[in-house]
């Protein structure tokens, strides 16, 4: 990317950003490929890129591999995926969240929801921490395993 100019850059980026698809256009594709160089996060293959050695395909081929592999083969999902009212939609919503509904009584019925939602953490009694651990070091005071 240090090669590329901001000129291109800024070209490529407003094309992302007018044209979002997760499987994007042969022409799409041209154009961007033309912009910017090629790199091995990219998903779709580099046989647009100037770079022709069977090396970068074979290490393009192996990225995008383990990149789906570490996924178990589901879709990409971000924080941009789990915001349902965002304009333009999401390209591909998270699992779970559901589309977005734009009535008023929606909008508030959904807001009432996030906000009434459960506190992250667990529901243990915090003395539970505490005391086991203490009183599993006080039953070594009282009897020693080390010693025959």
């Amino acid at each position: 990317m240090e090669e590329t100019t901001w000129e291109h850059k800024l070209h490529a980026l407003t094309h992302i950003l007018t044209h979002p698809t997760a499987t994007p256009t042969l022409p799409s594709q041209l154009f961007v490929s033309a912009q910017i160089p090629c790199y091995l996060r990219w998903d779709y293959p580099p046989i647009l890129c100037p770079d022709q050695s069977a090396a970068f395909h074979l290490r393009w081929a192996l990225s995008l591999y383990l990149r789906r592999l570490s996924r178990f083969g589901l879709p990409s999902t971000s924080w941009r995926s789990k915001c349902p009212y965002q304009l333009p939609p999401p390209v591909v919503l998270a699992e779970g969240v559901g589309e977005a509904q734009w009535g008023e009584a929606q909008r508030r019925e959904y807001v009432r929801k996030r906000l009434n939602r459960k506190r992250l953490g667990s529901d243990v009694h915090p003395l539970i921490p505490i005391l086991i651990p203490n009183l599993f070091l006080f039953s070594l005071l009282l009897w020693n395993p080390y010693v025959p």
